[in-house]
């Protein structure tokens, strides 16, 4: 992909934008307006911070770009360039010549991108699935299919193309078969090692069974989460962002079947027939700092939302980072025949 496949006028959707962003590897859009002049920047990360502002989609993307992004005259050295980077933390560094018109780019893409393949990925599987019984009577829920793999198996490839190919499995419930089935991981291009629940630890629990403790960032997700969601963005955000989580979360609609009363001083103040309100959800997928592992007591039972609760309570609230691409959470039958019926597209 050139630079000039990055350009999008200041009147384009944020949704059209982002497709832009989407399908390329430059990992940015360039705002210019008629005569090829920057306007402003747009990455993964503007789209994601203008969601949580409820920033619809279809709104120009000059609503949300960085008006006053870094650039770099057009004959500057490399090593110059370079050395800007590191100081502001910077991906991407447009090159512009003296009327400001955009004649190229610059990537560090290739640095980041070897940075953050030693980055640990430890997948919770250990639940009984429960909910999906029958059907987990006689297999543990990440070994259920979806098309011709198990879900787990399309989580560690998806990871694995990424370039995170370091992987902990948190086994309880019908451990073995997972071990069977995925071994040291080498024949999907990863290495992978077991941490075994003899107890039922929750969603975070075994976090204090890790072998070693992690010394950068690492991810946690749950192994019933399929998503089409890069996880090179996500670590990208976190280290963007620092702090000590950051949690993933999907908007959706809740629809109420009554009508909503609200009343004020025993009187009808206001009714609304079967209203729609739109909440963020927990998705199931999180990007903690080594830290977060002094608040996890080995061997005691503890849910993810009650480890990043305790952040909160000592001021160090996670960052959130909304899912705006394909996502299930296949905790239900319901659930798992939408992944099997092709719901994610992409993701398997």
């Amino acid at each position: 992909m050139t630079w000039r496949a990055t350009l999008v006028r200041p009147g384009t959707a944020i949704l059209d934008t982002l497709r832009v962003i989407d399908a390329g590897t430059l990992q940015i859009a360039l705002v210019v307006d008629s005569g090829g002049r920057l306007m402003g920047t747009v990455t993964d990360g503007d789209v994601r911070r203008a969601i949580l502002r409820g920033v619809p989609l279809d709104r120009p993307v000059e609503t949300v770009m960085n008006v006053a992004p870094t650039t770099a005259p057009a004959e500057t050295a490399p090593a110059v360039i370079a050395d800007l980077m590191r100081a502001r933390t910077l991906n991407h560094i447009p090159l512009v010549d003296a009327q400001g018109r955009v004649v190229g780019l610059e990537v560090a893409g290739r640095l980041a991108a070897r940075a953050l393949r030693e980055n640990l990925v430890v997948l919770m599987a250990g639940g009984p699935g429960l909910r999906l019984r029958p059907l987990t009577e006689s297999v543990p829920k990440p070994l259920l299919p979806v098309g011709d793999r198990p879900i787990v198996e399309i989580i560690v490839e998806s990871f694995v193309r990424a370039g995170f190919t370091r992987l902990v499995l948190a086994v309880g419930y019908k451990a073995a078969m997972l071990r069977e089935r995925l071994g040291d991981g080498r024949r999907l291009g990863a290495a992978i090692e077991y941490v075994v629940e003899d107890e039922r630890l929750g969603t975070a629990g075994a976090l204090g069974l890790l072998p070693r403790r992690p010394e950068a960032p690492f991810f946690v997700m749950n192994a019933d989460v399929l998503t089409t969601a890069d996880p090179r963005r996500l670590m990208a955000f976190h280290d963007e962002h620092g702090g000590a989580a950051t949690l993933c979360v999907r908007e959706v609609d809740a629809a109420q079947p009554y009508g909503v009363v609200e009343v004020a001083d025993g009187r009808l103040r206001s009714i609304v027939e079967k209203p729609v309100t739109r909440h963020f959800v927990n998705a199931g997928i999180y990007v903690l700092a080594p830290r977060v592992l002094d608040l996890v007591e080995p061997g005691r039972a503890l849910d993810m939302p009650a480890l990043l609760g305790r952040l909160v309570a000592r001021g160090d609230a996670p960052h959130v980072f909304p899912l705006h691409e394909a996502w299930l959470d296949i905790g239900r039958p319901a659930d798992y025949e939408r992944a099997r019926e092709g719901a994610l597209g992409a993701a398997g």
